[in-house]
């Protein structure tokens, strides 16, 4: 009687405690890798850019915490990743994304950030 009693005892505490946990180093579950450029929300796609135009901003908070945060927010891309206009494309359309020294990855604009 004394065994299943602290065995009853141990089973209560554990899922207390797993109920309790604040787990907040997990990462967050956002749909889709993005960045934010003039507070307009863009999706991040697989499709490289060649025709650079011009640099439009850059990234200046990164988290993959999700939360709502200000300026040019990326989940996907660390602070002072570029942004760039792309040749004959609006940028109410698309921008471009520097990913790494010469190559840019396509961002399709999905909206005002914050009104989904």
């Amino acid at each position: 009687m004394r065994l299943k009693n602290y065995l009853f005892t141990v089973l209560i505490s554990v899922i207390f405690l797993l109920g309790c946990s604040n787990n907040n180093n997990s990462s967050a579950d956002w749909a889709f890798s993005f960045i934010v450029w003039d507070g307009y929300i863009y999706q991040l796609s697989n499709e490289s850019v060649n025709d650079i135009s011009e640099e439009i901003g850059e990234v200046t908070k990164y988290s993959d915490m999700e939360g709502t945060y200000s300026g040019n927010f990326s989940n996907a891309y660390e602070k002072g990743t570029k942004y760039y206009s792309i040749e004959g494309i609006s940028t109410q359309e698309a921008i471009a994304i520097e990913v790494e020294d010469g190559k840019y990855r396509k961002a399709f604009r999905d909206g005002k950030y914050g009104e989904k």
